[in-house]
């Protein structure tokens, strides 16, 4: 296994390793069907199980819903495979449905399911790219049906009547990946399956449902959020683990005082480039498209240099790629005819890509799960490895490469979710009527709170009531108005200009921040100017562009507190938690420099400004926690202490930065003192704030340890400078943040 040491890499803050550990092997179960048992053992070349995969086996045997959370390659698949081809092979009508966040995912299992020949599985793909004159026999002749949840909500649900033997014969449902469907999206995938046991029901079915996930802290949470359901935990994970070196790598500063580091993504071309010209196997992943291609160019330019024979072995991976050209790269890697691949996220899914020796993961990729996702891709079965970390500018790196401890032996963030969101849970209710009328018993299925939203909806002209029934009123099809990774219905469409292509959508109460006129907008890594806003039709039409700067919108906040739900004292103070009405007016943006963060211009916009509903926690901070700091420079400590509160929450729920809002002001007209405010970004908001109300202590206490680590100055992008701040970063106060966060602290 290759070594890196402080010595040949200065750019090294800590090295850690985990020892290899031996499998726990059982014999397979005696209940597993003869064919099943051959075809592992003649063509997978299986004889024996892991422990969690007999256990998995016994338990959905025993007719329990059962989450597996085991480290990434541990097999997890065979975990609700088994089960399932065994109710196949007894029960010729038996069907099965399997829904990925993904299409490779799609594509990877059914490879594995036709890989075990077995005569009796017959898999079919029904998503957007199944050709319609394919469907109907899909339909009839697959008894596993795989697609995602988007397809399931508005193509298959509502149009339960041409799916009924698949509903009157569905024995298993299959989420892989579970910990994808978090926030928005899993507030969603929350609804969609309580519509799917609705409609099962309906059929007389009542389907088992197997779950396998990420480590994260609370499977068996988040598998009964989803699906309403009891669960069984399978997590003592029986797979041999190879030994594996980890190491912090933090790219140098060029700038001591302002905290400006060297380019993360040269750094990280240059470490893989010398690692494939050792014949060290290695993936690299960054957050964008933009961040794979540049560091793909960069290594390939290195290899030229110091290795010219393997500058062609060396592949970029990322959305954006035909079909074709994905299976080839996956081929090539699994094969072993590629050295390495420059990837987004797409690949830190459970694909099976063969034997990689080494991950390096370019910043940090928005949770601890995730990160230890993607350094599972290497050292499949007990092969040692080497995982390194290489962190970026922003404070959540930066926290970690000061405290490289309290990555490696903090817990596993939760995956956070509402389904009872207001307005996700009436989209839902919508659609489940058009399924078939609503009536009072459904609330086994959506929760006591369904009938109030029924009256409201009933009060919309949208439901009519009828013999005690509730029956869709309007003549649209409602799942069409539900966007799964949306928490409004009302929302601005991307559109491209001149070709009418639709890049996506984005909530219209966030609209104004992501794409007002003039705005770089980032469309997985590509980069897009915003040409014209249409406030009427709703539509953002946007350009390709190549941009040397990006843009910041400068915005005016307040935050009304509409009804406080929870309080407790912490950290010196009354933590408040509860409803509130969030009003962003954005006035103008700046254009900054890409290479240093120079302002080139502000330009003033012209827009309304826009409210929303949400939840958020809140503080009024009493003088003896302000004392300390002097008058002039309260704003500027109490916004710093605002934005390193809203850096560090994402360790405690799977979010981004980017999900969360804040204000900070000397005077707040409900509190009537100095107050700051932390809310959830999403309309109605999805459990984000929740959490940090919850885990309060925990978060100060990260954030005193994040700044005082920052050898910067008077404040960086490392610390308490944010990339999203509505006020540009001004003012801040480190030294004053320190301050009050110090006496808050536990």
């Amino acid at each position: 296994m290759v070594r890196l040491s402080p010595e040949s890499y200065p750019q090294i803050v800590a090295v850690s390793h985990q020892a290899r550990r031996d499998g726990e092997f059982v014999d397979a179960p005696a209940a597993m069907a003869p064919a099943i048992r051959q075809a592992l053992e003649s063509v997978a070349g299986v004889d024996r199980l892991y422990s969690h995969q007999a256990r998995a086996f016994e338990l959905a045997e025993a007719g329990n819903n059962v989450v597996v959370t085991t480290s990434s390659a541990s097999g997890k698949s065979l975990c609700f495979n088994l089960p399932v081809l065994n109710r196949l092979a007894a029960d010729a009508k038996a069907r099965a449905l399997y829904l990925y966040p993904t299409k490779a995912l799609t594509q990877d299992q059914v490879r594995k399911l036709q890989g075990l020949r077995l005569p009796f599985v017959r898999p079919g793909i029904y998503d957007g790219d199944t050709p319609s004159d394919h469907r109907p026999q899909i339909r009839r002749r697959s008894n596993i049906l795989l697609t995602n949840p988007d397809m399931l909500h508005v193509g298959i649900l509502p149009n339960r009547d041409a799916w009924q033997d698949f509903f009157f014969n569905l024995k298993y449902v299959v989420i892989d990946e579970a910990h994808t469907y978090r926030g928005v999206f899993g507030s969603h995938m929350a609804n969609v399956m309580r519509r799917l046991r609705r409609v099962c029901s309906l059929y007389g079915s009542e389907p088992q449902f197997l779950l396998t996930t990420a480590t994260i802290a609370n499977p068996v949470e988040l598998a009964e959020s989803l699906t309403g359901l009891d669960f069984e935990l399978v997590d003592h994970d029986g797979a041999p683990k190879g030994e594996r070196q980890i190491v912090f790598w933090n790219p140098p500063l060029i700038d001591e005082a302002l905290g400006i580091r060297k380019s993360v993504y040269s750094e990280t071309s240059a470490l893989m480039a010398d690692l494939i010209a050792r014949r060290v196997r290695t993936i690299a992943f960054t957050r964008t498209r933009k961040g794979t291609e540049l560091v793909y160019k960069y290594a390939s330019e290195r290899l030229e240099e110091i290795e010219p024979t393997l500058a062609g072995s060396i592949s970029p991976y990322r959305g954006g790629y035909t079909p074709g050209q994905r299976r080839e790269i996956e081929a090539g890697l699994f094969d072993g005819k590629l050295m390495g691949v420059v990837s987004t996220s797409a690949l830190e899914l459970g694909i099976d890509v063969g034997g990689i020796d080494a991950v390096i993961s370019a910043t940090f990729p928005g949770t601890v799960a995730s990160l230890w996702q993607q350094w599972g891709r290497a050292g499949r079965g007990a092969q040692p490895s080497l995982a390194v970390y290489m962190g970026g500018q922003d404070a959540l790196d930066q926290f970690f490469m000061a405290h490289p401890d309290e990555l490696l032996e903090r817990d596993v963030e939760s995956a956070i979710m509402d389904y009872h969101n207001e307005q996700i849970f009436a989209g839902h209710l919508g659609a489940a009527a058009f399924e078939a009328p609503l009536e009072p018993g459904d609330e086994r299925f959506f929760g006591k709170e369904m009938m109030q939203v029924v009256e409201s909806l009933e009060k919309q002209g949208k439901l009519r009531h009828r013999d005690g029934k509730h029956i869709w009123a309007r003549p649209e099809f409602p799942a069409a108005d539900v966007h799964l990774r949306s928490s409004s219905a009302d929302s601005f469409t991307i559109v491209v200009e001149g070709t009418g292509a639709i890049l996506g959508q984005v909530e219209a109460e966030r609209a104004f921040v992501f794409v007002h006129p003039g705005a770089i907008y980032l469309h997985l890594g590509e980069t897009w100017q915003v040409r014209r806003l249409d406030l009427e039709g709703r539509v953002a039409l946007v350009r390709p562009i190549l941009a040397d700067y990006y843009t910041q919108p400068k915005k005016e906040t307040m935050v009304e507190i509409q009804e406080r739900l929870m309080m407790r004292r912490a950290g010196g103070v009354d933590l408040c938690f509860g409803k509130v009405l969030a009003t962003e007016h954005v006035v103008a943006y700046q254009k900054k420099q890409l290479t240093d963060n120079q302002v080139l211009e502000i330009v003033e916009l012209d827009l309304p400004a826009q409210s929303f509903h949400t939840e958020g926690l809140w503080f009024a901070l009493p003088e003896t926690l302000t004392e300390a700091v002097e008058p002039p420079e309260l704003l500027g400590a109490l916004h710093a202490t605002e934005h390193g509160l809203i850096a560090l929450l994402p360790l405690l729920a799977m979010c981004d930065r980017w999900d969360i809002g804040g204000l900070s002001t000397e005077m707040h007209w409900q509190t009537g003192g100095p107050s700051i405010f932390v809310y959830d970004g999403h309309p109605g908001g999805i459990g984000i704030t929740r959490k940090g109300f919850s885990s309060f202590e925990e978060l100060v206490e990260r954030t005193v340890r994040l700044i005082t680590a920052c050898r910067c100055e008077a404040g960086c992008p490392s610390c308490i400078q944010s990339p999203k701040c509505g006020n540009l970063n001004e003012p801040l106060s480190k030294a004053g943040a320190l301050d009050i966060l110090v006496r808050m602290k536990p």
